[in-house]
């Protein structure tokens, strides 16, 4: 091995060289070059709060970063502490010295989920907004797509879902300790083991016969545990009355499931989709049926992307809208941004109709391709042939960056809990591509920072 003389570290980290540092001094430049992100990401983490006291905590822009490092990266919040206090090219994207200290994984989760939904749209504007000025797109045109979105929830049936009731109200009464008087059985036991008989059972009738004792020990579970939680909601004391208001929810929901359960197991009769629970935990997600796929229990999200590959702009729809229904706030939502409607928009097959294409030539769009025709003539839709075939191959491409945005950053499954952080958590994904997106261009000399 070779002598070489040791040379002292210096007390600023310095990037090292590495294509992924190398992606990441470019997205912090551009990050730099918008001090609006930071105003934006500080009203959320200050949110009304006093910002004289107390521990100073992360700076705005720093939680803004880690963010992107979770996303770009795939990491846990575990993870991603590692590489804070391990990586050179972490540290100096999240501006620390050799002598600071990286914040801990809790501290990161809870000022990452403190940023709403609508900070991430307002910073994916400011990025759009950058790119226009710097020639990268000009909203002039545009491709537009759904796909499906999986919420943190496990395949939902009905005895899945009755014994996940029974479990949550049987551990919430326990922890309100009735007098022995009002003592209720617990059931999670004998439920659990139904539910496992249930998602084995060999044949219809023996299903059947082993739900109807799943929702008898549901039923009386819930006539034992109403009059009860009526009396704690009505309590003078704030512990039993939280637990009371609890238990009436989570009462609520199981008679909803019971109902669910009754009509299509025991009366087999169907029941809407926007009638039916999925999940206890997650209420919000929808039921998305297309075709012959899997089908998704979470939400329905709407892209729009440009020929610079980057997400203009992306809905979080609830229910499960047709495609067709979409075309007009997808093409106001640009007017919106760019201050004026795209020249030139390419949608998928689910989009047509002679409406929609009525609808977006009003708005000001001159040529509309759909991917698949529907009856419609191709003069219709756009100057020629030849530009059809053009914006339907230009469509074709959004496929691809929705396999990137899901594959590489998460947009796949969400899993930040609840209705607000489903949003932030897709918000997230399409400001951390766009980020990237926009470093590739730099690195293709497209960009000058």
């Amino acid at each position: 091995m070779r002598k070489k003389q040791r040379i002292q570290p210096s007390l600023l980290a310095s990037w090292p060289d590495h294509p992924r540092a190398i992606e990441l001094a470019i997205i912090s430049k551009i990050l730099d070059h918008q001090p609006s992100i930071a105003e934006a990401a500080w009203q959320d983490l200050t949110n009304g709060k006093r910002t004289d006291t107390g521990a100073e905590g992360m700076e705005a822009m720093s939680v803004v970063r880690a963010a992107i490092l979770l996303k770009t990266g795939d990491h846990s919040y575990e993870s991603l502490h590692f590489h804070l206090v391990d990586s050179a090219s972490y540290r100096c994207f999240m501006n620390l010295g050799l002598g600071d200290i990286a914040p801990s994984a809790s501290t990161l989760q809870d000022n990452i989920k403190q940023l709403s939904p609508q900070t991430w749209e307002t910073i994916n504007r400011a990025l759009l907004c950058f790119a226009e000025s710097n020639g990268i797109d000009k909203g002039r045109k545009i491709r537009v797509d759904t796909t499906g979105v999986a919420a943190a929830i496990h395949r939902p049936t009905d005895a899945s879902l009755m014994v996940d009731l029974v479990r949550v109200i049987c551990r919430s009464l326990k922890k309100a300790k009735p007098p022995k008087s009002k003592k209720v059985r617990d059931r999670r036991r004998v439920t659990k083991k139904l539910g496992l008989m249930v998602s084995n059972a060999k044949d219809k009738k023996t299903r059947a016969g082993l739900y109807k004792e799943l929702l008898n020990h549901s039923v009386e579970l819930y006539h034992q545990v109403l009059p009860i939680a009526l009396e704690m909601k009505a309590s003078l004391r704030a512990d039993f009355n939280n637990l009371g208001a609890d238990l009436l929810h989570w009462l609520d929901l199981l008679q909803t499931v019971i109902e669910q359960t009754r009509q299509r197991v025991i009366l087999d009769r169907k029941v809407k989709a926007s009638d039916k629970i999925v999940s206890i935990f997650e209420p919000h997600a929808d039921i998305l049926v297309k075709g012959n796929r899997e089908t998704v229990f979470g939400h329905k999200v709407c892209l729009t992307a440009g020929p610079s590959s980057l997400i203009l702009d992306c809905v979080i729809e609830s229910g499960n809208p047709a495609d067709s229904t979409l075309v007009k706030k997808a093409i106001s939502r640009q007017i919106d941004i760019y201050g004026r409607a795209p020249r030139q928009a390419a949608m998928d097959g689910g989009f047509a109709s002679k409406d929609n294409l009525k609808l977006a030539k009003g708005l000001g769009v001159k040529d509309v391709a759909f991917h698949k025709k529907r009856g419609l003539k191709v003069n219709d839709m756009v100057k020629s042939a030849w530009v059809y075939k053009k914006l339907r191959n230009f469509r074709a491409g959004i496929e691809g960056l929705i396999s990137v945005l899901k594959r590489s950053l998460g947009l796949s499954r969400c899993t930040w809990r609840g209705e607000t952080g489903f949003k932030a958590y897709v918000w997230s994904s399409v400001v951390a591509f766009n980020l990237v997106v926009l470093a590739r261009h730099c690195l293709a000399g497209n960009l000058r920072i």
